[in-house]
């Protein structure tokens, strides 16, 4: 799955707030749908985009199905941060610095 899919996924609150719930552990969407202001075809398009962006993955359990957090698009957003996360060190001392400048 391209990266762009992974953040297009993640841009929607509604999508962010179902895979947060997720992330506590799975669910049945019936489940996911409880104490939030949303249709169950409405659910079913948000379950639909984060699989597709390999976000979660189902589990049958007799008529129900379980939504799960992948692992692997959990690896995906920690690859994409760590290459980012190197330039942090450098820019906070950066800043330190003009601060301690602007401060004398």
């Amino acid at each position: 799955m391209m990266t762009d899919d992974l953040f297009k996924a993640l841009a929607d609150p509604t999508r962010r707030r179902i895979f947060e719930r997720l992330a506590e552990g799975g669910r049945t969407a019936s489940a996911l749908r409880e104490g939030m202001a949303i249709s169950q075809p409405a659910m079913s398009q948000h379950l639909a985009v984060l699989r597709k962006a390999g976000l979660l993955r189902e589990a049958r359990k007799g008529r129900f199905v379980e939504y799960q957090v992948e692992p692997e698009g959990l690896a995906r957003i920690a690859e994409w941060l760590a290459r980012y996360r190197a330039y942090w060190p450098e820019r906070i001392d950066a800043l330190k610095t003009l601060l301690r400048e602007m401060d004398q």
